[in-house]
């Protein structure tokens, strides 16, 4: 599970990647209030985003007992984090960002939650 979920938080860091790279997927993040590209500010939102993420990711495999062995309240500040942009994602203003992310971060909230449990 830890595998599928670092997996999954891969790809996200692949899109925060593409938008700080310049990808025209403002209405798909951040609530959706950006057009095409996002600014500076959106942008250093993203690299941010990259650093939590990574986090999350390495707090998790901890969870499960791999490398970088972080102790297990690591694993459930992760559970909490990905708890938070779950419930931002399904209340957002943004109906796409919804319909994609909506279901993205509840599936990777679901992993994190079992690997902690389990």
């Amino acid at each position: 599970m830890a595998y599928l979920y670092c997996a999954l938080i891969l790809g996200t860091i692949g899109f925060q990647i593409a938008l700080i790279l310049g990808a025209p997927w403002g209405r798909i993040t951040q609530g959706g209030q950006t057009e095409g590209a996002l600014g500076r500010s959106g942008r250093v939102i993203a690299a941010i985003s990259i650093v939590i993420l990574s986090y999350m990711a390495f707090a998790i495999l901890s969870a499960d007992g791999k490398w970088p062995n972080w102790p297990i309240w690591t694993g459930w500040v992760a559970v909490a984090l990905n708890c938070v942009v779950m419930i931002l994602n399904w209340i957002t203003p943004s109906a796409v960002e919804r319909r994609l992310w909506g279901p993205i971060t509840s599936a990777v909230f679901i992993l994190a939650l079992i690997v902690v449990l389990i």
